[in-house]
């Protein structure tokens, strides 16, 4: 490094979003994350020990999949390399390999390559890496918002560990809020600036498990907010809501207004209002609520109140449970929507929820009856001797593909559990169920 390059990185450290200053440099620093680095946890063993093979961080952004890249950075006796696979092109590859050629031939050092974004390599860069990877030559690091599963050529992913990143806790977020705060060399500490407690409970919240989105948004505030007459820098919930653009909504997720929208919210997609049930999705996804908790919700409220009535909604519940998964927030608004208004706007039934309940209440009361003889399986040795499977009657030999005959156990017959009703496709079943006169 020459004079020009120590003078660059120096300016850079000064100038760079505080997120990036304030990242920590040793395990005992991360915040959060201790289901994988734990004391206890393969990966905090295998970077204390300078034993890394390839991994994947996988998580959403603001977890510290970079952060952990550059922990493993300041740890390991292996060179480090670094690409971000949004500029990176195939000369960056090979001058990367040329590099862990050179270090591993003439040194004996390994090479661990952190590749940012590793989603957005096509296949053919992938492919690339590949035997760099399998000879040992690199010991990859990727970081991916994405599924590495899908995203990730299957190559790679049976090479490496895939350690996914949770979205910080509250208690995460307040802490590197305090941290950026207080600390003067890397933080915001010569600032004097002062987080009240109701700043640092809407940010912590808002933020969704998203440091980035945290430290942005108090760096924005201490630069932006000018001193008080006590001489110090107040952020207060007014200049965190301006500086995260959002405004504070009545809507705590650990309190009882969070159960009252959801609460409204099933009511009005069972009640079949899909402008109410819209509204109450708006609210729940401005105030940061977990988009895959409110797609299970489309889901069960899909089987429990629509069912047979319209059996496709469950399918685009679903469907749009998997786009969130695939695409996250903000474009994950929009399958929810999707959702939302079909099974808002479906006919109602819930005749396959009482079902199960009749069933499972009776299961549970009531003395377990034997599978009928001829029901029961005639394919293994010696089931005829023992009479199983004799007498039964293959429906689709009789006119109609039916054919009357016993399936409740003895003790039951002519029990019912589901009972369809008269609305939209279920009608049809109905009609098709009577047509058999299955309990005459």
């Amino acid at each position: 490094m020459d004079l020009f390059d120590y003078m660059r990185n120096a300016n850079m450290n000064q100038t760079a979003p505080l997120a990036s200053r304030i990242r920590p440099t040793t395990l005992e620093e991360v915040v959060g994350q201790q289901h994988i680095i734990g004391k206890d946890k393969l990966l905090y063993r295998a970077i204390q020990a300078d034993k890394l093979r390839s991994i994947i961080f996988y998580g959403p952004p603001g977890t510290g999949k970079t952060t952990l890249a550059k922990v493993i950075a300041h740890t390991t006796s292996a060179e480090f390399q670094q690409l971000n696979a949004t500029m990176a092109g195939k000369k960056d590859m090979e001058e990367v390999v040329r590099k862990a050629k050179d270090a591993l031939g003439m040194y004996g050092k390994k090479t661990i390559l952190f590749v940012d974004e590793i989603h957005r390599f096509h296949k053919g860069q992938q492919d690339y890496l590949l035997p760099f990877v399998e000879d040992g030559t690199l010991i990859l690091i990727g970081a991916t918002t994405e599924n590495p599963y899908f995203e990730v050529n299957s190559a790679l992913i049976s090479r490496s560990v895939i350690f996914e990143l949770k979205p910080l806790e509250k208690n995460d977020i307040k802490i590197l809020l305090e941290r950026a705060v207080t600390d003067k060399e890397k933080g915001m500490g010569a600032y004097n600036a002062v987080l009240e407690p109701a700043a640092e409970e809407f940010l912590a919240d808002i933020s969704n498990g998203d440091a980035r989105l945290a430290l942005n948004a108090i760096e924005l505030g201490i630069l932006t907010t000018a001193p008080s007459e006590d001489g110090k820098i107040h952020i207060t919930e007014e200049v965190a809501e301006q500086c995260i653009q959002k405004r504070v909504l009545r809507y705590d997720k650990d309190g009882d207004n969070h159960y009252d929208v959801i609460s409204a919210f099933i009511k009005s997609m069972r009640g079949s209002d899909p402008d109410a049930a819209v509204y109450y999705l708006a609210r729940m996804l401005y105030a940061g609520e977990s988009i895959e908790f409110i797609a299970r919700r489309i889901m069960i409220c899909a089987a429990e109140d629509v069912g047979n009535a319209d059996p496709q909604a469950l399918q685009v519940a679903v469907a749009a449970a998997q786009a969130v998964h695939q695409v996250g927030m903000p474009e994950a608004q929009i399958p929810l929507a999707q959702a939302v208004t079909y099974v808002a706007s479906a006919p109602k039934s819930n005749a396959s929820y009482l079902a199960i309940e009749r069933a499972m209440n009776l299961v549970k009361n009531s003395k377990t009856m034997p599978v009928p003889a001829h029901l029961q399986d005639a394919h293994y040795k010696g089931a005829e001797k023992l009479g199983h499977g004799i007498g039964y009657q293959y429906a689709h030999n009789f006119p109609g593909h039916y054919v009357k005959q016993q399936y409740l156990p003895d003790g039951l017959t002519g029990e019912r559990f589901y009972e369809p009703t008269r609305n939209g496709y279920e009608a049809r079943i109905s009609d098709y169920l009577d047509s058999l006169d299955r309990f005459a």
